[in-house]
């Protein structure tokens, strides 16, 4: 499931550390987790499509390995980051 293009541009807009910031892992994490999102309501009323779910593990897997960056390179950030979209509880 794709995110329109209007929710892209506020999520950049929201997470970029500059202006026309999109390659950042804050941006990229926050684009995932939208796109994650998208697809788990998908699977609540699709409980069959494999094909998609095989897609969601990979999505999950690209975030985790961003986030894992971002600790890695500046736990401030991330630990930001995580707060701002609610993914740690």
């Amino acid at each position: 499931m794709s995110i329109a293009s209007k929710r892209k541009a506020e999520l950049v807009k929201q997470f970029a550390r500059a202006e026309n910031d999109t390659g950042s892992p804050e941006v990229q994490v926050a684009i995932l987790s939208e796109r994650i999102k998208n697809l788990t309501e998908h699977f609540k009323t699709h409980k069959q499509d494999k094909h998609s779910r095989r897609g969601l593990l990979a999505l999950v897997a690209n975030r985790r390995s961003l986030l894992d960056y971002l600790k890695k390179i500046e736990a401030s950030r991330y630990q930001t980051l995580i707060e701002k979209l609610g993914l740690r509880k």
